[in-house]
């Protein structure tokens, strides 16, 4: 008699599961905020961070003055307008810019003293002078940065033919993945992340917390289903929802943006998977938290989306962070999908630290499923 109850229990479990999840899948269908969230919604973000969003800065609008037309300090000053990096404008006085800087019509002045050409064949060190807008520190670094590359090249140039002496020490830079330094080649695949957390974490939130409002989530209850079937039930149409949106993302990084894929697949799917758990487990312990979408959708918000995006690495460096908040970034889970995505498409497979990072996201996915599984056990009791 045991012998054969056994089986048709675990039919039983079988079929219940397999109901929940037809039933998961044909509301995810039927409902368009669903498909806008998990489809439009990522191709938006994509198209901004690809086309939008730029940390590249090329072509800076600056002007250059000449306070005495001489061949050396013309010759400079070509230099600058020759660069990629800088739109620059001629002037003969300083006086010319000052408002213009103001303004923020240029972000700087690259001055050439009238002592220039002098210095430079007296053999003592010429020197220009570079006015930034410091209100923008980041433009500002990257115009002083930038104008000493020129010179720096530029003087490369000169010392060929003897009119500088030759710098006591050459540098030649390597940038290895990302050779042209391209801010697209880190913001796509970082982008993917923020895109599966808000298929992971705002999505169930949304939906599960809606099932709260409309009184659909107590009729589940009333049947023969267990606290871990509904929650594996719902888990699972999202989990492969999460990793169908993903995989069009990356489609259209590669194919559409041009961002190099050196890693594998495996590698790919593994780390998203690994990430989802904690997504899901996070959107189902907001909804079972608070059963009111409104609610959910700005926990899922203040929880989620903002610490994906502030506090992964993905726009502000983390060990540049307080101390306080560098310790808040070791619970957020895109701080360990972001950099292993990232790596996984310009750098290839580095398994030691993919598995550190699943390991961790994994870790965090079961606490926070154990805390929704508990939650859910308390409004069925």
């Amino acid at each position: 008699m045991t012998d054969r109850t056994a089986p048709s229990a675990a039919s039983g479990r079988h079929r219940r599961f397999l109901a929940l999840m037809r039933k998961e899948t044909y509301q995810i269908v039927r409902d368009p905020s669903s498909i806008l969230i998990a489809f439009v919604l990522p191709l938006v973000l994509l198209f901004i961070f690809g086309y939008g969003v730029s940390l590249d800065a090329t072509r800076t609008r600056v002007g250059v003055v000449v306070e005495a037309s001489t061949p050396l300090a013309d010759d400079l000053a070509a230099s600058f307008r020759a660069s990629r990096y800088f739109d620059a404008v001629i002037g003969r006085d300083r006086r010319a810019f000052e408002e213009d800087l103001v303004l923020g019509k240029v972000r700087g002045i690259l001055v050439i003293p009238s002592t220039f050409a002098l210095d430079a064949a007296s053999g003592s060190s010429p020197r220009i002078q570079v006015i930034v807008d410091g209100t923008d520190p980041n433009t500002a670094n990257f115009v002083q940065n930038y104008a000493k590359g020129v010179v720096a090249t530029w003087a490369a140039i000169r010392s060929a033919e003897t009119v500088l002496a030759p710098p006591a020490i050459t540098i030649e830079q390597r940038f290895w993945f990302n050779p042209e330094l391209s801010s697209r080649y880190f913001l796509v695949p970082g982008s993917v992340a923020i895109v599966m957390t808000l298929v992971g974490t705002l999505l169930t939130s949304l939906v599960v917390a809606r099932e709260w409002e409309r009184g659909t989530m107590e009729a589940v209850m009333a049947t023969p289903v267990g606290a871990l079937e509904l929650l594996a039930g719902k888990v699972v149409p999202y989990f492969l929802l999460g990793l169908v949106a993903m995989s069009l993302c990356v489609a259209v990084a590669v194919f559409l943006f041009g961002v190099p894929f050196r890693g594998s697949l495996v590698a790919l799917y593994a780390l998203s998977a690994s990430f989802l758990v904690p997504a899901l487990g996070q959107g189902l312990l907001i909804s079972a938290a608070t059963k009111n979408q409104f609610l959910a959708s700005q926990l899922a918000l203040l929880s989620a989306f903002l610490p994906a995006f502030l506090l992964s690495g993905f726009l502000f460096e983390i060990d540049s962070m307080p101390a306080p908040i560098r310790l808040i970034t070791a619970i957020v889970p895109a701080r360990y999908l972001i950099p292993s995505l990232e790596s996984v498409f310009l750098a290839g497979d580095i398994w030691p630290m993919f598995l550190r990072s699943m390991a961790i996201m994994l870790f965090i996915g079961a606490v926070l499923l154990a805390l929704a599984a508990r939650s859910t056990r308390k409004r069925i009791a």
